[in-house]
């Protein structure tokens, strides 16, 4: 199953809307350096779903705010 991220990097507060069934957006502390937005938002994701965030890989968007994940 594949979704769809638009991530915003060093926002002040951490929140995650479902805006479809397979589109997520979501907001996170952690600024976009390093790939630190990009776990941070996979860990996110994988806590709202209720599985381990090993599960979840990142297809494509490493240096986008838009992304597209896989889910295992």
């Amino acid at each position: 199953m594949f979704i769809k991220l638009r991530v915003h990097p060093s926002s002040k507060r951490a929140v995650i809307r479902k805006k479809d069934s397979d589109a997520y957006e979501i907001w996170i502390k952690e600024p976009a350096e390093r790939g630190l937005a990009n776990a941070a938002a996979l860990r996110a994701l994988a806590a709202e779903l209720g599985i381990d965030a090993n599960r979840i890989m990142l297809i494509k968007g490493a240096c986008s705010p838009s992304k597209i994940v896989k889910l295992m």
